[in-house]
């Protein structure tokens, strides 16, 4: 069956709610209006408003009221609009979500989802259009998930919701429309596991979101020169799957990164350190991260076209590290 992102999340949500009534949702517009960008439309008809909870214009209430919830035992799964709105709950994240199960010697479970809209490519201007999860990577605790389509955005939300620990879901705004298969009978998909989805030997290029489709991209173009790209779709920021990469590596001996972000502090700095660290042998070159420019997201939709990176960027990565 095809559906699209939105579809996904929204029967992930409703198969987690019928299956666990300790699952409920909480956010901003998520009842009656169905969330901002639809994906819990119809659950409040279905579910109940004890279930389903509309909430004040209140990111730290929203997270405070789901780490006491998860503390309580239930599951709840909260909705914070737009990823760049996690500067607002930053403490709440941090340094009680992330550590409440360390500070109580593992007496306290937080089974806590927090979804966020995330990413650049629809003209949102500079505080609504921000990659967040980079933002994470230095906050043990946490578990980052960043899925790319329809089975993986079902899959891995069903894994976070079951999880006995706090997930941050991130879910890229400008791709809720992609489409793509959705079996009759989807599961749960590992959290920690990358994905190849499209096997090469001449380099191997990492991605996650909006970036994957354009390594995909890439690689087509590349094909017809004779250049075959591995290209992985890493779905969890952390932990990282340094395995599937470090494999892929010892057979392509090259390593690109695509991020939708700036390379300072990022997911793809660190797999990169962690690649030459293990795997310095297997290079036959130097690293390369396309990523975007280190400046806030332009606003306007050719500025933000431009500052994003694309396969053309990719193509001249990729010809230039074999080259050399």
């Amino acid at each position: 069956m095809t559906v699209t992102i939105r579809q996904a999340l929204n029967r992930a949500l409703a198969d987690a709610l019928a299956a666990d009534d300790d699952v409920f949702l909480i956010g901003e517009d998520i009842a009656a209006n169905g969330g901002v960008f639809k994906i819990t439309d119809g659950l409040l008809d279905r579910f109940g408003a004890k279930r389903i909870y509309d909430t004040p214009i209140s990111e730290q209430a929203i997270v405070g009221c789901a780490i006491g919830a998860g503390m309580s035992g239930l599951r709840p799964v909260a909705e914070i609009m737009f990823a760049d709105f996690a500067a607002v709950c930053f403490d709440q994240l941090v340094n009680q979500m992330a550590k409440m199960r360390y500070m109580s010697g593992g007496q306290v479970t937080l089974p806590v989802t927090i979804r966020f809209a995330n990413g650049a490519g629809g003209a949102f201007g500079a505080q609504h259009s921000q990659t967040g999860e980079n933002w994470f990577l230095n906050v043990p605790g946490l578990k980052l998930v960043a899925p790319s389509n329809p089975a993986d955005a079902y899959g891995l939300l069903r894994s976070a919701i079951d999880d006995p620990n706090p997930v941050l879901f991130f879910e890229h705004k400008n791709m809720y429309n992609d489409k793509g298969e959705l079996g009759d009978d989807p599961q749960p998909v590992e959290i920690g596991r990358a994905a190849v989805v499209r096997a090469g030997d001449s380099a191997t290029v990492v991605a996650t979101q909006a970036m994957v489709r354009q390594a995909v991209d890439a690689a087509e173009r590349l094909a017809e020169r004779g250049i075959s790209l591995e290209v992985i779709d890493l779905r969890t920021i952390a932990p990282l799957d340094t395995e599937t990469v470090g494999a892929s590596v010892d057979k392509t001996n090259h390593l690109v990164i695509v991020q939708e972000s700036p390379v300072a502090g990022s997911w793809g700095s660190t797999l990169v350190s962690d690649v030459v660290r293990d795997r310095f042998e297997s290079l036959d070159a130097a690293p390369a991260i396309v990523a975007t420019d280190s400046t806030p997201v332009p606003f306007g939709e050719a500025m933000e076209r431009a500052w994003l990176p694309d396969a053309d960027a990719i193509v001249s990565a990729v010809e230039g590290m074999l080259q050399a």
